[in-house]
């Protein structure tokens, strides 16, 4: 069996993964969620709205501020939103297995032991305007 065979049985070890099946169930009951789905429409608008209001010559501040309150209001409410949480909490869960997979990849690569390399503690908050850099 060939690196490439092997990636591939290793992409099919991770779809089997509990943190995988949670994802993936978790996404289903999202995207079945008719509020929430509904709520994302809106907050896909009303972002597109305030683009919209922002790239005319003379922005209209009282409108931009009423659309920056919806926003803000709207995105709450769907963070809050007890199947966007458990959403949240199952696509952390797969990205950091992700994360430690590539880590050993990517340590392996370099030289390091398959059988004793280990990814690095990770502190990752989700938002990458306040990281320095994965890995």
């Amino acid at each position: 069996m060939d690196v490439i065979e092997m990636t591939r049985e290793l992409g099919k070890a991770l779809q089997q993964d509990d943190r995988y099946i949670a994802y993936n169930l978790a996404k289903q009951v999202n995207d079945n969620d008719a509020e929430l789905q509904a709520d994302i429409e809106n907050f896909t608008n009303l972002r597109n709205e305030l683009n919209t209001v922002m790239s005319t010559k003379n922005p209209d501040t009282d409108k931009l501020k009423q659309l920056d309150t919806d926003i803000k209001t709207l995105y709450q409410k769907i963070m809050n939103n007890k199947n966007m949480i458990v959403f949240t909490a199952a696509q952390k869960n797969l990205e950091s297995l992700v994360t430690n997979i590539n880590q050993i990849i990517s340590l392996c690569a370099n030289g390091e032991n398959p059988e004793t390399c280990q990814p690095a503690e990770s502190n990752c908050t989700g938002s990458c305007s306040t990281c320095g850099g994965c890995g």
